[in-house]
């Protein structure tokens, strides 16, 4: 607890330019009208970021970034979350990545432009930041591809510096899902949503995917939506509701759920406290347009926890 971080969050840097209307995009120079457009935090590691700090967790961030506007702009919002960015990487003439995201209802279309998104590598992170920390979490694993190599020894020199460990990989866009079973043993908590979850095991139950990677993992910890959560740890199974919100934006729900999770975790709350503060702080994330706008402070979110 003397450390000065409770987190450190390696991961990528990108905003998100939103665009609401029920409108479907049409090429040929057709031109339509959309309600609302905001520029705000994108990327499931900085959502991730400000939501721990928004419950009271002392975060740190690393990743890459250009020096451009966009850059400029996320580095700023984060720091206006009190995420400490002192650590991120700022690249002369680098482009940061671009997500733009078109929601129409609870449906959402997005393209993004990687720019800088992949360039983390684990040689990047060195044992004097680890030191620092009580805690380390990567998200977007299969976006992050030259970090990806270095995780396993990443991982491996944290857990020598008494730091645990969180993954959420997000959707691999190849639909392969190679090189997690060599990471998950060394993974303290795994936080994969229940179509991941069984899409990296092959299987179609929820239940029997939670059991499989519980073999492979310290927890795991499994988003199920508006169903709430489902978590294994060991032979020990915990399922935990949802709470009713009216939802106006689903992004970054899972990288809200990550955070009260965390937050959880490190607090030593038990599998069933954790999940259900988890499944807490990614509903009421939704509440707003963009992945942070909603994100509660831990008094708000223990109003739900019980």
């Amino acid at each position: 607890m003397n450390k000065p971080f409770d987190v450190l969050v390696a991961g990528e840097i990108n905003p998100d330019l939103i665009l609401s209307g029920n409108v479907i995009p049409e090429f040929g120079q057709v031109e339509k009208l959309v309600e609302s457009a905001a520029l705000d935090i994108g990327s499931s590691s900085a959502i991730f970021a400000c939501g721990a700090a928004r419950l009271g967790l002392r975060v740190v961030f690393i990743g890459v970034c250009g020096e451009d506007m966009f850059g400029q702009y996320m580095l700023e919002a984060m720091k206006a979350r009190s995420v400490d960015v002192s650590n991120v990487i700022c690249i002369p003439g680098g482009q940061t990545g671009l997500s733009v995201i078109l929601n129409r209802g609870s449906e959402r279309a997005i393209l993004t432009h990687p720019g800088l998104i992949a360039a983390l590598r684990a040689s990047d992170i060195p044992d004097r930041l680890l030191r620092q920390t009580r805690h380390l979490h990567v998200a977007s694993f299969f976006l992050q591809t030259a970090l990806q190599p270095g995780l396993p020894d990443l991982f491996q020199r944290a857990h020598a510096l008494s730091v645990t460990t969180s993954l959420d990989t997000n959707w691999d866009p190849s639909e392969a899902w190679k090189g997690l079973f060599e990471l998950l043993p060394l993974t303290d908590v795994f936080l994969p949503n229940a179509a991941e979850a069984c899409a990296i095991t092959g299987l179609a139950d929820t239940d029997a995917a939670a059991d499989e990677l519980a073999k492979h993992t310290g927890i795991a910890a499994i988003k199920q939506g508006a169903q709430g959560a489902l978590g294994v740890q060991g032979k020990r199974m915990s399922r935990v509701s949802s709470i009713p919100v009216t939802v106006v934006d689903t992004t970054g729900a899972g990288d809200s759920f990550d955070a009260g999770f965390t937050f959880g975790y490190l607090n030593d709350w038990g599998l069933d406290k954790s999940l259900r503060l988890a499944a807490v702080c990614g509903a009421l994330s939704t509440r707003a347009a963009g992945g942070t706008v909603a994100q509660p402070t831990l008094e708000e979110a223990l109003h739900y926890v019980g």
